[in-house]
């Protein structure tokens, strides 16, 4: 049980006094309290400090141009800010890294919301939200507060806003912490209405509503120490935005300042930012231009990071990671919440494990970290951080002559490579291991579908004389799949079309030589090279490169310098990530495959995945690819298979999310290149859910509306008859395939 500090008792005591916490004087007398506490400082538009426009140009004359997104592009750093209190509880790179999470309970039912808040604390976490959308719930989360204190939890709880200033107001006394959402906060005008603004003039104008919305929460956060977060989201951006700036990383960032502009004003700084999406590449980017205009800025405050609607399972471990994992890894972060369609308990442990995971990184408190970053080469970061533009390497062609298809060895979209080992090959295990490596069969013969692994990797072949796996390894390589040997086991073990992996130092030294029967070369970097080394990789003209960092090297440092020096040297060879891993948990390796390398990948750094098993671990081969093709499609590169953009549930909700995301992905999952968004209420409705194709809203109990983009094109239909509804509406729209009936595996048919 957590002791109850001073503050907790302080608050508890006044809450007790007041039974119903939002009883009090008349709005007349609070609207003139208000006047009188704040006319010391601007309370209007037109007399606030603006940031200077960004449109203009005013903002790069002025300040000059943006010059660095993070403390330290080559040594893992946390970018220096203030402290922000909230509670007993304080955020900033002075403290370890906040967890949090968001409470699924109805908020009007006070006991049980307590019993889950306990659970939230008991397992860890720093800091849990809650949904508060009217005074009900505003003197549930008062009667919450209370109840918790009582029993002896002064965890702080944050209120989860939108649509409503004046209840974020009354909120205020009772909780620590208030969410705001800048596109929905103000104007509760939730609406795809284009706007035409002639000028900047016509765009500022309308700042005057935002400001009355604003100042009196303003107010109320500074007069009693209350904690705020301005918390963007891509999918929830206003009108007004969006008119402007666009669905874009600017728009959220540029739509976060106009808030703190207002807070700043007042002088009132006890807040953080954040800038969440649930495409990570979009998220990454606008958390770090909104950190590059607050070092610019000289701006100090804290960022809390979180990919919105990540789903469930390893796939929604897996893009957390991938927007979590990479600022962290970035030194941006002090704060995290993990969303997932699960209970909020179940968000403590992949929250917790990207936190260890990046104070585990850090040079300042981790010797062997320190020893690693430093270890790698001087090289220069050019890396572009306002815009997402992703490295593609120049795929193989065939040459006359070779009898099999090069060309489908690597993916333009992303490459999966599987490690398989011999005796996987063996008799009777041949039709086994193709279902494993996602080939289709016809009468034993394997043919390569949708997510079938683009190309095998083996560090031992079978015995020359072991006929029946060299055949499965002949027809692998008959459909166009590439079989990847080091080239000391083909001199001993030759097969035939293999393609020998070499070391670039090795590669250089024979001059790009290989093994008799061998038909291409591959090489691999592990970034000990010089530079002058790796720019030989163009002459040597490899069909890829596998970049396997050495243990005493940063891997996302030393991987950013090899990609520096390919594109120096405009070198294109694909470049495939060969990622050894020992975890034995599935939950743990999306977490380190999301971090480690979709950091890199976020960057456009990287053509493909390998995921090879070392120690005592037993994924299946089945596994390991199904992961490696999820961690492409999160980094949206590749879709191997429907897309859910699913919210993690809270009081809003209308429906039970959990149940319902599994019979819409029973019915939909099947169907690579459609994005179905799941959405439990309004709030986190069309907008959030920017980038699906359709979507599934709560709307009304047992009632649920379905979109097409941001069109509503079915309404109030029975929760019962929504997934076949859906189905249908995907049909409509020339999107929907049948499932295909899985196949018996067959044994292999004679050579």
């Amino acid at each position: 049980m957590v002791k109850i500090s001073p503050y907790a008792v302080a608050t508890v005591l006044a809450l007790a006094t007041n039974v119903d916490a939002f009883v009090g004087p008349s709005p007349s007398v609070l609207s003139g309290s208000t006047k009188l506490q704040m006319s010391a400082y601007p309370s209007s538009a037109d007399d606030i400090l603006w940031t200077p426009s960004i449109k203009t140009g005013e903002r790069d004359d002025l300040l000059g141009p943006m010059t660095k997104y993070c403390e330290d592009l080559y040594s893992v750093t946390r970018r220096k800010t203030r402290t922000v209190t909230c509670g007993p509880i304080q955020f900033g790179s002075d403290h370890p890294i906040v967890r949090q999470t968001m409470a699924t309970t109805d908020t009007a039912n006070v006991d049980a919301s307590i019993e889950q808040i306990m659970r939230c604390a008991d397992k860890g976490f720093d800091l849990i939200r809650i949904t508060v959308q009217g005074k009900r719930e505003a003197n549930a989360a008062a009667k919450i507060r209370e109840g918790l204190f009582k029993k002896g939890y002064d965890i702080p709880l944050c209120a989860d806003m939108h649509f409503q200033p004046v209840v974020a107001q009354l909120v205020a006394d009772a909780v620590e912490k208030i969410r705001i959402n800048p596109g929905n906060f103000a104007d509760g005008r939730k609406d795809f209405e284009e706007k035409v603004y002639e000028s900047e003039a016509d765009y500022v104008k309308e700042r005057e509503y935002l400001v009355e919305a604003m100042l009196p929460l303003v107010q109320k956060c500074k007069d009693l120490n209350r904690c705020m977060r301005i918390g963007t989201n891509h999918g929830s951006l206003s009108s007004r935005v969006l008119s402007y700036y666009g669905d874009t990383p600017r728009g959220m960032v540029e739509s976060a300042l106009e808030f703190a502009d207002i807070c700043r004003s007042q002088d009132y700084h006890n807040f953080v930012f954040s800038m969440k999406a649930s495409n990570p590449l979009v998220m990454v980017q606008s958390y770090r231009l909104l950190a590059s205009e607050m070092y610019r800025l000289d701006w100090d405050y804290p960022l809390h990071l979180g990919v919105t609607e990540a789903g469930e399972g390893e796939d929604g471990r897996m893009k957390s990671a991938v927007g979590i994992g990479t600022l962290l890894a970035d030194g941006l972060g002090d704060t995290v919440r993990v969303s997932l369609t699960e209970d909020p308990e179940f968000e403590y442990e992949p929250c917790n494990r990207l936190s260890e995971m990046a104070e585990g990184r850090l040079a300042a408190t981790n010797p062997e970290a320190a020893a690693r970053q430093s270890a790698v080469k001087k090289y220069v970061d050019t890396r572009d951080i306002t815009t997402y533009s992703r490295r593609v390497g120049t795929l193989p062609t065939k040459k006359e002559g070779e009898k099999v298809d090069v060309e489908q060895f690597l993916n333009p979209n992303g490459s999966v490579i599987s490690y398989i080992s011999p005796k996987m090959l063996s008799e009777g295990n041949a039709p086994y291991l193709y279902k494993e490596l996602g080939f289709k069969t016809a009468v034993g013969m394997p043919f390569k579908d949708i997510a079938t692994s683009d190309s095998v990797f083996m560090r031992e072949l079978p015995a020359t004389d072991d006929s029946n796996a060299r055949t499965a390894l002949r027809r692998m390589m008959e459909v166009g799949t590439g079989v990847i040997v080091p080239a000391e086991e083909l001199k001993e073990n030759p097969l035939e079309n293999a393609v020998a992996l070499v070391s670039l130092t090795e590669a250089v030294k024979s001059n790009g030589e290989i093994p008799e029967g061998a038909i291409r070369l591959a090489v691999e970097i592990d970034g000990s090279e010089d530079d002058d080394t790796i720019a030989k990789v163009k002459d040597l003209d490899p069909v890829m490169i596998f970049i396997a960092i050495d243990e005493e090297l940063s891997q996302l440092h030393a991987s950013r310098r090899i990609f520096e020096i390919l594109k120096t040297n405009e070198i294109n060879v694909p470049a495939i990530h060969h990622y050894k891993s020992s975890v034995a948990d599935s939950n743990d390796l999306a977490l380190e495959l999301g971090t480690k390398i979709g950091s890199l990948l976020t960057d456009g750094n990287g053509d493909g995945i390998l995921i090879e098993q070392v120690g005592e671990t037993n994924f299946s081969v089945e596994f390991l690819r199904n992961t490696g093709f999820s961690l492409l499609q999160g980094c949206r590169m590749r879709n191997t298979k429907t897309e859910f953009v699913s919210c993690p549930s809270c009081g809003r909700t209308l429906f039970d999310l959990q149940e319902t995301t599994a019979k819409i992905t029973e019915a939909t999952g099947h169907l690579p290149g459609v994005t179905v968004a799941v959405m439990g209420c309004i709030v986190n409705g069309p907008g959030e859910m920017a980038d699906a194709d359709f979507g599934y809203v709560g709307t009304l109990p047992g009632k649920v509306d379905l979109y097409y983009g941001k069109e509503v094109v079915r309404k109030n239909i029975p929760n019962d008859d929504a997934v076949e509804s859906l189905v249908e509406l995907i049909k409509e729209y020339g999107m929907w395939k049948e499932k295909e009936v899985e196949e018996e595996v067959e044994e292999a048919v004679a050579a």
